[in-house]
């Protein structure tokens, strides 16, 4: 098992065009596993399957790493903290807060951060519209949390004046796109190629103006 997602994994990285260490890799697959893991009991992921969580979570989240800019992130419904651990684990330069209501969520992802000593990762359990960051974030992360106009309703206290919304969304969200609040425009859309992922995948950029 090991031996094939280690494989797998390298070969998504390879169609990304992502460049990791050894280090970096192994502790990918230690998240998948700690994921495996714990999902029996705190029911993290609908995935069960390693070799799909591989393929759904790990390069999914990951495919979104070259379009970021900035240092501090927030990965606001973090959930099992996808895309926020790929992406502190892939971009260690990088500091991600992962935001989640749920305790059982946020417990698990405190035991990440221990066994994985992941020094630029912190866990905070609140809702994102009660949040009060120390300082705000170059980048609010969405991944499956909510509609487009509801995530910059609920969010955008917590992005920095220069900052980017990034939604990641499966079909190209059209209609969400034309019920944007006003004060808010379109940066970027990309369609994101994930290897071994069927359907289509999205990142809508979106800024204040």
């Amino acid at each position: 098992m090991q031996s094939q997602l280690d494989s797998r994994l390298n070969c998504g990285l390879e169609t990304l065009a992502i460049t990791l260490s050894t280090q970096q890799k192994n502790c990918l697959i230690n998240y998948l596993l700690l994921i495996e893991k714990w999902n029996k009991s705190y029911n993290l992921t609908a995935i069960k399957k390693p070799e799909d969580m591989l393929v759904l979570h790990l390069l999914d989240s990951l495919s979104i790493a070259p379009f970021l800019e900035g240092e501090y992130f927030v990965d606001v419904g973090t959930g099992a903290g996808l895309p926020g651990i790929p992406l502190a684990i892939a971009l260690p330069e990088q500091q991600f807060t992962l935001l989640d209501t749920n305790s059982k969520k946020t417990r698990f992802l405190l035991q990440v951060k221990a066994e994985l000593a992941l020094d630029n990762v912190q866990v905070v359990k609140a809702r994102a519209e009660d949040f009060t960051p120390l300082k705000k974030f170059d980048g609010v992360l969405s991944r499956a949390f909510t509609s487009l106009r509801e995530m910059l309703v609920y969010t955008q206290a917590l992005c920095a004046e220069q900052g980017s919304f990034y939604a990641m969304k499966g079909l190209y969200p059209e209609k969400e796109l034309r019920d944007l609040p006003k004060g808010f425009n379109v940066k970027a859309c990309y369609t994101l190629a994930v290897p071994d992922l069927e359907g289509e995948r999205h990142l809508v950029v979106i800024q204040a103006n």
